[in-house]
């Protein structure tokens, strides 16, 4: 009781007394009745329902469901809390399993595509009286319509500069405007391909509407040092080759290792034995679908848009997608928790506090978002973020054969 006093004394005022420097007898008279007598259960339940967690070795995954069963103001207080608890987990032998970190190889001919990207980027174009031909640029309007002559969405353009022979555009469509002038119509229709990014157009057939409006020859500058000192800091051609060879491998290098982990996760957790309960479960799958509808909005479509593009409905994105990726993070998340512990692998409050620097740095300018980040939960995130990470690098470190 004192100690709630004291807490919501703080902020009370009490004539002939700075705010919180009161008696503490003459703060309980100041202050709401209800409120005290509320704020004490909560502290109490609190602090009796943590003892309870280490005394019987329990861990919940979810808040418990509270029921007061007596409370006589300041002297007695019974209650129950039921929770959903996390059941046994069985690791799988980690330190026996054993694989070979991979190492990025940057081949000769990605070094020369980037190239021909920077080549292409500095191109002269001029517009010519003439039919177009294999690394043209066609400047286009284009339309694509079902069988049922209905527009499909997504297969249409205005003003469209397309590089014949690039390949950016489905198999078949640039060879179609090959020998075509400005001005010319053009009508024909392709098959989408079967590995096709938007799954409801995969194996589809589009009947598409082409007007030529403009043919640009494309003239690339020559890769001399001369070229190389305009479009990078470096000076020869070489070194632009070797800068570029070293970037890719960093590149390349980084998306292996992120691989490697991910596949040592799942190997591990594939491996270990753990039952997750349905709650955390359905809490996961909630907030894969949150995420999800943010970067949907993000990039300007509906859900409802989303899900025509991938041919699926709610019930069977849920099914396929949202479940199967809750329970393989949850799974993840749960293995590399007992290891932290199975190894004793903890976050120090220097560690805690030279992220919260950093992320601090980054947002310097959002006050907002600075805010939001000393809140206590926030913390506990980045608390939880640290020693994931931290699991996961000593993890690695015992599986690696190199």
């Amino acid at each position: 009781k004192e100690h709630t006093i004291t807490k919501l004394g703080q902020n009370v005022k009490v004539a002939g007394f700075r705010a919180g420097k009161a008696p503490s007898h003459l703060i309980e008279k100041a202050i709401d009745q209800q409120l005290l007598q509320s704020e004490f259960i909560d502290e109490a339940l609190n602090h009796a329902y943590r003892s309870a967690l280490q005394e019987s070795n329990i861990r919940p995954i979810l808040p418990p469901n509270v029921g007061i069963v007596k409370f006589v103001p300041f002297t007695t207080l019974e209650f129950t809390a039921e929770v959903e608890v996390l059941g046994k987990i069985v690791v799988a032998d980690y330190k026996k399993l054993k694989m070979t970190r991979p190492v990025a190889k940057v081949e000769d001919s990605e070094v020369e595509k980037v190239i021909a990207n920077m080549q292409r980027q500095m191109a002269e174009k001029n517009e010519v009286k003439r039919a177009a031909k294999n690394n043209d640029e066609v400047w286009i309007d284009f339309e694509g319509f079902d069988d049922k002559k209905k527009p499909v969405k997504g297969a249409d353009g205005k003003d469209y500069p397309l590089l014949l022979g690039s390949k950016t555009f489905i198999p078949g469509f640039e060879e179609q405007l090959v020998g075509a002038s400005a001005g010319d119509e053009k009508s024909f229709t392709l098959t989408f391909p079967s590995d096709y990014g938007v799954k409801a157009m995969q194996g589809k057939k589009v009947s598409f509407k082409v007007t030529v409006k403009s043919v640009k020859e494309v003239k690339l500058p020559e890769l001399t040092d001369e070229f190389v000192a305009k479009v990078s800091p470096v000076k020869t051609v070489k070194e632009l080759k070797d800068d570029i060879k070293k970037e890719l491998g960093v590149e390349k290098q980084k998306q292996a290792d992120n691989d490697f982990e991910a596949e040592i996760i799942n190997t591990i957790t594939a491996k270990s034995k753990l039952d997750i309960p349905e709650g955390l479960l359905a809490e996961q799958a909630d907030a894969i679908l949150a995420e999800l509808q943010r970067n949907i909005t993000y990039r300007g479509l509906t859900m409802q848009e989303y899900l025509d593009d991938a041919g699926m409905t709610a019930e069977e994105q849920k099914a396929k997608e949202i479940m199967p990726e809750a329970e393989r993070r949850l799974k993840a998340g749960l293995v590399l928790s007992e290891i932290a512990e199975l190894e004793k692998i903890t976050v120090e409050d220097a560690e805690i506090e030279s992220r919260m620097q950093n992320l601090k740095a980054q947002y310097q300018s959002d006050p907002k978002m600075i805010a939001e980040l000393e809140k206590p939960e926030n913390r506990g995130d980045i608390t939880a973020r640290l020693l994931t990470e931290k699991t996961i690098i000593f993890v690695v470190d015992q599986v690696s054969k190199n």
